[in-house]
């Protein structure tokens, strides 16, 4: 194991994961703590197995893309299980087919608008790319206390004690480095939860991502999937979740009726008849945006990546594209900073939490107060935004500046 890190890395999950191996690839000496990693004597695979459509799916943004390429992983990712959105097609909450807003690929003159991918398909990438890096350390262990010194900063496990001169927290919502620290956060519960399952369609989805906003403020969202197959994520009131989550398990029929009874019937319009392929999942909707990127103030050593600095309401599908932008932006302040300035200056993390700033912002706030609009049943709102996107989608240049934003 090195003796000394440039950075060590908090979190197991898929953004800890991914951070790790950038930083690793740009030269620092990176050690990646999580409570789980997968053993060092078992390969990852990349084979495709009926399994693979039992996990949750990740919209992949053209700026994730290209990050993937970077790390050397795009090109290893099997295509038969990766799906190109080339169409997107928004419902607004009336009976009304018009009053929709409709994404085209082709008349934006790009390839594809996102792709559609298993989220243990990218995380198993990850883990065989880092088996591969000479610069980067794996420990599974579980943080005791994080100690903030002149010059180092030292990280107690149940594994042993390490140092190294910043740390980068990505463990997640919850973040217990984000709490140790007192970086405050602004939080907002929906009050709703996320339901998501994978579903077969008798009709092909013809590389169409569908999205509905339902009267009362459910968003249901039907994404493509390689071969006739869909995922399904239905924001929804939890108590409704709650029922969605029970009918799969005692009755898968009636659970896909639940589908078919909304959206006026354009649902089975579009894709036919849909079964259930896996256990429905669920988890709880919020916003969250930490105050800070950096910590402690007096003199920051931690750094704040993924879900640690920003959770948002998932009808946008970005997510996971605004953590890997993090990335991609820590990866540039670090690796293109002053030869004589030291990875510890609090003027080069500073430049990572203004780089990000504007671009959480933005994709927080649009995505929340899309999120409240609807959630309005007052009719003459409800006129409004429909109207609205009726208006926007006879605007191919406005809708072209909106593609482009969400590609990143």
């Amino acid at each position: 194991m090195m003796n000394e890190q440039d950075l060590i890395v908090l979190g197991g999950g898929l953004i800890g994961k991914t951070v790790a191996l950038a930083l690793s690839q740009k030269g620092f000496k990176v050690l990646h703590l999580a409570q789980s990693l997968p053993p060092k004597n078992v390969a990852s695979t990349l084979s495709s197995t009926n399994s693979d459509w039992n996990s949750r799916v990740y919209a992949i943004s053209s700026s994730s893309q290209r990050l993937l390429e970077q790390l050397h992983i795009w090109d290893a990712l099997p295509s038969d299980q990766i799906q190109a959105v080339r169409e997107m097609r928004i419902f607004g909450d009336t009976a009304k087919d018009q009053s929709s807003l409709q994404f085209s690929a082709f008349e934006a003159g790009i390839p594809q608008l996102a792709w559609i991918m298993p989220a243990d398909l990218l995380e198993n990438a990850i883990d065989l790319a880092s088996r591969f890096s000479q610069n980067l350390e794996r420990v599974q262990a579980e943080v005791v206390d994080i100690q903030i010194q002149e010059n180092h900063t030292y990280v107690q496990t149940t594994q042993g004690n390490f140092h190294s001169q910043i740390v980068i927290a990505a463990d997640g919502a919850n973040s217990p480095t984000r709490e140790r620290f007192g970086i405050e956060v602004d939080i907002q519960s929906y009050g709703h939860t996320a339901v998501i399952a994978n579903l077969a369609c008798t009709q092909s989805h013809l590389q169409t991502a569908y999205q509905w906003f339902l009267p009362g403020g459910d968003v249901l969202a039907l994404l493509p999937l390689p071969g006739k197959r869909v995922s399904l994520v239905w924001s929804t009131h939890q108590d409704h979740a709650q029922t969605l989550l029970q009918l799969s398990k005692d009755q898968p029929t009636e659970f896909c009726e639940r589908i078919f009874n909304n959206a006026n019937g354009l649902i089975k319009k579009e894709l036919g008849e849909v079964t259930l392929l896996n256990e429905v999942r669920s988890y709880p909707l919020q916003k969250l945006r930490a105050k800070q990127l950096i910590g402690p103030a007096h003199q920051p050593r931690i750094v704040l990546v993924g879900d640690a600095a920003h959770v948002m309401h998932p009808l946008a599908g970005q997510g996971l594209n605004l953590g890997l932008r993090d990335i991609t932006d820590l990866c540039e302040v670090l690796s293109d900073k002053e030869s004589y300035r030291l990875l510890t200056d609090p003027i080069l993390l500073r430049r990572y939490e203004r780089m990000r700033a504007g671009d959480i912002d933005a994709i927080l706030n649009v995505t929340h107060h899309l999120h409240q609009l609807f959630l309005n049943t007052t009719p003459t709102i409800s006129w409004l935004r429909n109207l609205g996107m009726q208006v926007v989608n006879r605007r191919p240049m406005l809708k072209r500046q909106l593609i482009a934003k969400a590609l990143g």
